[in-house]
């Protein structure tokens, strides 16, 4: 199983999903690794009422165990309020330390 599957399948376990978008940055990145860099935008009511960190943190610990295997994983989190209110993700930077693109 790929190891984006796998940070899927947790993530939709841990929370009642809205709307769930993973993608797989590490295109865009130096380095040899075909799953280093994620971008997650989710959409849960638990994050109701939470910080950015909070919900933050209540992602990594969802991936505890996935952590190690990647490098980064931008985090885009939202309550479903604030999704209909504004339902998009800016789009994630090149990387300046070589970029594939």
């Amino acid at each position: 199983m790929s190891l984006q599957t796998q940070i899927e399948n947790k993530v939709k376990a841990a929370f009642d999903v809205t709307f769930m978008q993973l993608e797989n940055e590490s295109h865009m990145h130096s380095g040899p690794a075909d799953e280093s860099h994620f971008k997650l935008t989710l959409v849960a009511p638990e994050f109701d009422g939470l910080s950015k960190v909070k919900r933050h943190q209540a992602v990594y610990k969802a991936l505890s165990d996935e952590m190690p295997q990647f490098h980064a994983l931008a985090l885009h989190t939202f309550s479903p309020a604030e999704w209909e209110a504004r339902p998009d993700v800016a789009d994630s930077p090149l990387c300046k330390g070589g970029s594939k693109a």
